[in-house]
């Protein structure tokens, strides 16, 4: 069956280079829209988490661009890069009051870590990717390929490195196709929910330190995956009561890494100042390079992120409750908790996604600690 155009289809390299539809450039009414939104969202005085659209007041040619951004995620590519947004004119606590302001159009955020932020600075702080509890979004280095935990993924750029740092794409469902052409013993061992991965210290404290996800989810509305090879070996590496991945996970999630950074499959992007880039997390599995930065404080490269449960994301396969809670089509989900959960982001996410119309329930966890330590127990 040959799916329809409007939803997230199969790609490869070449056919995202010979097609520029998936980039979009904002008109100078539509950008200057989000600085006078801006000016007045500055004058309210208003922490972040009690803003409303009201507050950050986009023109009407401005507010089309960003909803059509958002729709873009769910189409063809699975992606949209947005040129064009006045970052040069802002300041970083401009930039971050602009950031959100226009994410009160695209649906409703997510926190990102332990400390429950709902903002996170992409940047080089020194930390460190291949420990327990580590991240990739304070380091230098290259990561793996991965998905982020949220509908869609939203980078603002403000600062590019002085080298380095590029951006790789890849569709996971070429991926899924290529395993289904080169290896189809193995999409059934990608499809079962046996899988293990860690939260990485991110949890909400009542939930377990792990979670169960298969890297290749039924197909609901369209195929959906998710992947994170080193969630998957932390769950491995920190905790001894997880069971051990068998010889077949193993060899086919080696065969995803060979495959994912190859010129086939993988597309490079340079994120420039003011570029904004949306990916569909179920789509779209993505990695970056080193980097290596200015020396100036104010030129490092730097990126904001937002994740986003938005109103036109799919419904998802039941074994993915486990990790995003509500599974319904355009249902408020996902993110990583922490351990700052306030009242008022509990607030703003039952106003936010009334406005929007989304489904909302509040958080609960799916598996208990004292349920999974039986799930874990049984093997």
């Amino acid at each position: 069956m040959i799916a329809p155009v409007d939803t997230p289809q199969a790609w490869k390299a070449k056919d995202v280079e010979q097609n520029s539809s998936w980039i979009q450039r904002l008109t100078p009414e539509e950008a200057q829209g989000f600085n006078q939104a801006l000016d007045h969202a500055k004058t309210t005085g208003k922490d972040l988490l009690d803003m409303e659209q009201s507050d950050f007041p986009l023109p009407d040619a401005s507010r089309a661009a960003i909803e059509r951004a958002i729709d873009a995620t769910q189409g063809r590519w699975g992606m949209v890069l947005v040129k064009g947004f006045p970052t040069d004119d802002w300041s970083e606590a401009d930039m971050r009051i602009a950031y959100w302001g226009m994410s009160l159009y695209m649906g409703v955020g997510r926190a990102q870590n332990k400390a429950s932020e709902i903002i996170n600075n992409v940047r080089d702080t020194g930390g460190s990717y291949y420990v327990k509890g580590g991240r990739g979004y304070n380091t230098n280095v290259q990561l793996d390929f991965h998905q982020d935990y949220s509908d869609v993924v939203a980078l603002l750029c403000r600062r590019t490195a002085k080298s380095g740092g590029t951006s790789k794409v890849v569709s996971s469902i070429a991926m899924r196709e290529a395993m289904q052409e080169k290896h189809p013993e193995l999409v059934p061992v990608l499809s079962d929910n046996n899988f293990f991965h860690s939260f990485q210290g991110a949890q909400d404290p009542s939930q377990p330190a792990y979670y169960r996800c298969p890297i290749f989810g039924d197909v609901t509305s369209y195929p959906v995956h998710r992947t994170n090879r080193k969630d998957t070996t932390a769950a491995q590496r920190d905790f001894p009561e997880v069971p051990r991945m068998t010889e077949e996970q193993t060899r086919a999630m080696d065969i995803l890494d060979r495959l994912m950074p190859s010129d086939e499959y993988c597309y490079s992007m340079e994120l420039e100042r003011g570029d904004l880039q949306l990916l569909n997390n179920f789509v779209i599995w993505h990695s970056r390079t080193s980097f290596e930065d200015f020396e100036e404080p104010d030129q490092k490269r730097h990126l904001m992120r937002l994740w986003m449960a938005t109103p036109n994301s799919p419904e998802l396969p039941k074994e993915f409750s486990e990790f995003y809670g509500d599974t319904r089509a355009g249902a408020v989900r996902g993110g990583l908790r922490g351990g700052f959960i306030s009242q008022q982001f509990t607030d703003y996410e039952k106003r936010q996604a009334e406005k929007m119309g989304m489904p909302y329930e509040p958080f609960k966890v799916m598996v208990s600690q004292e349920e999974m330590a039986d799930i874990v127990a049984k093997g």
